[in-house]
């Protein structure tokens, strides 16, 4: 792949119920993500909320990480952090991700824990078709991402299922393993 964006949408996504919502942005989802995205070469993870509240309280934690107190004690998750941008909208997202890619617009690629996703790539299909082009990679909080987003995104990858019929990971785990199959080194 030639360039690999991540985003984490906090709304539309669903609830329990399937219910359209808009989620809150988690301490934890800021920098951990922020973490694996750094490790596997992302070039850049945008946290998208439409809140200006929001915004301002994200923008408050990643300052706490990045100087004063956090930084000296964890000077590490300052550099991972550099990979975090906040961002309001998704075509936002799209509009950097495209400028940071030399103008060539990202395939957008859905996650889902569910296999009711259209347009549902193996990663074997997904390499095929994606070795050279830029990937922005989209992950929904909450219950997963709200079904208009089948319609605005590219495709979907297939999802990450254990052995049992539980399949509920945070999308800290999803994130991470997601991009381990997909830029980690293999012996």
């Amino acid at each position: 792949m030639k360039d690999l964006y991540v985003a984490l949408l906090h709304h539309p996504v669903v609830d329990r119920n399937r219910q359209i919502i808009t989620s809150s942005v988690t301490n934890l989802d800021l920098h951990d993500i922020a973490r694996s995205c750094k490790t596997f070469g992302v070039k850049k993870y945008f946290v998208v909320h439409p809140s200006p509240d929001e915004q301002a309280l994200n923008a408050r934690i990643v300052n706490h990480w990045s100087t004063g107190y956090g930084q000296k004690t964890h000077p590490t998750r300052m550099e991972a952090l550099e990979v975090l941008k906040l961002a309001t909208d998704f075509e936002e997202v799209v509009a950097e991700a495209t400028q940071l890619s030399g103008g060539v617009k990202p395939f957008l690629i859905g996650t889902a824990a569910k296999r009711q996703a259209p347009r549902v790539l193996s990663l074997p299909q997904f390499f095929e078709r994606l070795e050279s082009a830029p990937v922005l990679l989209v992950f929904g909080t909450g219950y997963g991402l709200a079904p208009v987003w089948h319609e605005r995104l590219d495709f979907f990858l297939a999802p990450i299922c254990g052995p049992g019929t539980y399949n509920h990971l945070s999308v800290r785990s999803a994130v991470a393993i997601y991009l381990d199959r997909i830029a980690g080194l293999r012996d």
